[in-house]
C-alpha cells in the first residue's frame, strides 16, 4: 500500500499563544502534533504586539510556520487582539494562493476564521471547522453594550455563526454536549464530538498530590464568565482550619476588580493572582497544586483541567456546560451548583477534609478519566477529516464506558500501568525532539506577552469599572 501524501494544512485561528486560553491552547498542540507526523503546517494569527509578518515559531517543542496578521486591541479586553475585517480577506486569500494547501481549518468563525472559511471554500479547498465559541460570552468584551440587548444580540450572533460554520465540509466540537449546544441553536447537523486531546504522558512528573496543606488552582482569563468572583467568596467561607491558599494562573478584564474583591473579603493575603505564565511557569503551578478549581458557567471542554486531571489533582467544578463531562461527581472530585459559592465552599470542603485513602483515589480517578483523552486519537480522526475520509473511531471519551461511575471500585492497577505506559511515552517524546535538535527561529524567537497601554486612559477605566464590577460580585458572590 503506497504511503499517504504528506498534507499541506492551513490553521486560522483568532488567538493563537502566547494567549492563554483553551482554543489557543488547542491550536497550538493541533498545528505541532501535525508537524510532528510530517505535514507542513502554517497557522493565521493576529499578531500579539505590532510585530507582525511571517515567522518560524517554536510551539510545544516543534517549529511551525505561523502568519502573523497585524492586529489591534480590543476595546475592553487586555489580551484580545483583532485584525482589520477590511483588509482581512485580501491577507488571507494571498496565503491561500501561495501555500496552496490541502486542507482549512478554522478555529472560529469570528474574524480570522470566517475570511479563511469564504477564501477555502470559494477556491473548493477541503475546509474543517471546530467551534469553541459560545456567542453569550462575546457580549462580555463588547464595550458598553446594555445588559437589555444580551439575549437578541446571542440569537443574532448564533446566526450569523451559523452562516459561516454550514460552509464547512465537517464541523467538530470537543464534547457531546457542545455538539449538542451547536446543533440545537444553529440548525446544523451532523456534528462530530471531538476531544481537544491531551499529551497526558507531557505531566507523568508531577508530584503527587496532597490536601494537607492545600492550594487550590485556576487557570483561564480572568473575565466575567469564568466566575471568579464565586470561588473568591468560597474560599471566604471555608473553615479557617484548612489554611488553603488560592493561585489563578492567567489575566483578563476583571483582575483588578478581584483583587480588590478579595481585599474586601479579608482574604487577599491568601490569593496569588500570578498572571500569564509560560509552560514552565505553568508547570510549576500544577505541581504546587492540591485542588483544581473551574468555576466557570461556560466551557464547552477545559483544556485547563485535562491539564489538571493529567498531573492527577482531583478538581472541583461547577455543575455547567461540558465541565461534568470531566468531572464525575464523586469520582475525581465534585460538581458545585454553578454560581452558588456556599455549595462551592461545601464541595471544596469534601475535598479538603478527606483523609489520604479518600484523597488518593479522586488523584486515581483523575489519572484514570484523562487516558480517554489522548491527543493521538484526536490526530488520527483529524487526519481523516483533512483527507476527506469519514472518520472511522471517536475519541474514547464517547464511549458509554467512560460515562459509567466508577464509585470506589479499585483502579490502583490500571493507574499504576497508565503512569508506566505515560513514562515511557514522555521518554520517547524527549528522545525524539532531542534528535530533532535546536529549532531554528528566524524571529519572534521568544514570543512574549506585550501590553502597551495608555495608563492616563486605563486608570480612569479602572476607576469607573470598579466600584460596578465589585458590587456585582457582592450580588453575585
Amino acid at each position: 500500500m503506497a504511503a499517504k501524501k504528506p498534507l499541506v494544512v492551513v490553521i486560522g485561528a483568532d488567538t493563537f499563544p502566547p494567549d492563554v486560553n483553551g482554543a489557543a491552547r488547542f491550536g497550538e498542540r493541533l498545528a505541532a502534533g501535525l508537524a510532528r507526523r510530517g505535514a507542513e503546517v502554517h497557522v493565521i494569527a493576529p499578531a500579539t504586539s505590532e510585530v507582525y509578518g511571517n515567522f518560524r515559531e517554536n510551539h510545544d517543542g516543534t517549529p511551525i510556520i505561523v502568519h502573523r496578521l497585524k492586529s489591534h486591541r480590543f476595546p475592553g479586553h487586555k489580551t484580545l487582539r483583532y485584525v482589520n475585517p477590511l483588509t482581512l480577506r485580501r491577507k488571507t486569500d494571498k496565503i491561500l494562493r501561495q501555500v496552496k494547501p490541502d486542507v482549512v481549518h478554522v478555529q472560529s468563525h469570528i474574524n480570522v476564521g470566517r475570511q479563511l472559511s469564504k477564501g477555502a471554500h470559494k477556491r473548493g479547498i477541503n475546509l474543517i471547522a471546530t467551534n469553541h465559541i459560545m456567542p453569550e460570552n462575546l457580549i462580555k468584551y463588547t464595550v458598553g453594550t446594555p445588559a437589555w440587548v444580551e439575549k437578541p444580540f446571542a440569537n443574532f450572533a448564533w446566526w450569523d455563526a451559523k452562516n459561516v460554520l454550514k460552509l464547512a465540509d465537517a464541523l467538530t466540537t470537543p464534547t457531546k454536549r457542545a455538539a449538542e449546544l451547536l446543533e440545537s441553536k444553529t440548525g446544523l447537523t451532523g456534528v462530530y464530538a471531538i476531544s481537544c486531546g491531551i499529551d497526558a504522558s507531557a505531566y507523568a512528573s508531577a508530584p503527587k498530590a496532597t490536601n494537607k496543606p492545600a492550594t487550590l488552582l485556576f487557570v483561564g482569563r480572568l473575565d466575567h464568565e469564568k466566575r471568579i468572583h464565586v470561588l473568591l467568596k468560597a474560599v471566604s467561607l471555608l473553615d479557617p482550619k484548612f489554611e488553603v491558599k488560592v493561585e489563578l494562573v492567567g489575566d483578563g478584564s476583571e483582575r483588578v476588580p478581584l483583587e480588590a474583591y478579595a481585599e474586601e473579603l479579608g482574604i487577599r493575603s491568601k490569593v496569588n493572582f500570578l498572571g500569564p505564565v509560560n509552560d514552565e511557569g505553568l508547570m510549576e503551578a500544577l505541581h504546587r497544586s492540591s485542588i483544581f478549581v473551574m468555576p466557570s458557567i461556560a466551557e464547552l471542554q477545559s483544556i485547563a483541567t485535562m491539564e489538571a486531571m493529567a498531573s492527577g489533582r482531583p478538581v472541583v467544578a461547577a455543575d455547567a456546560m461540558a465541565l461534568p463531562h470531566l468531572v464525575h461527581s464523586g469520582d475525581n472530585g465534585y460538581l458545585f451548583k454553578a454560581d452558588d459559592s456556599k455549595d462551592f465552599a461545601v464541595q471544596l470542603t469534601k475535598v479538603l477534609s478527606a483523609d489520604k485513602k479518600e484523597f488518593d483515589r479522586l488523584v486515581s480517578n483523575s489519572l484514570h478519566l484523562i487516558e480517554a483523552h489522548d491527543i493521538g486519537k484526536t490526530l488520527d480522526i483529524f487526519e481523516q477529516l483533512y483527507r476527506g475520509e469519514k472518520p472511522t473511531d471517536t475519541t474514547a471519551d464517547n464511549d458509554a464506558a467512560y460515562n459509567q461511575p466508577i464509585g470506589t471500585r479499585n483502579v490502583r492497577k490500571a493507574v499504576k500501568q497508565a503512569r508506566g505506559r505515560l513514562t515511557v511515552a514522555r521518554d520517547g517524546v524527549i528522545e525524539r525532539l532531542d534528535e530533532m535538535g535546536d529549532a531554528v527561529v528566524e524571529r519572534f524567537e521568544d514570543i512574549r506577552y506585550d501590553v502597551r497601554v495608555n495608563t492616563k486612559k486605563l486608570n480612569r477605566r479602572i476607576r469607573r469599572g470598579m466600584k460596578s464590577a465589585i458590587e456585582r460580585m457582592r450580588r453575585e458572590g
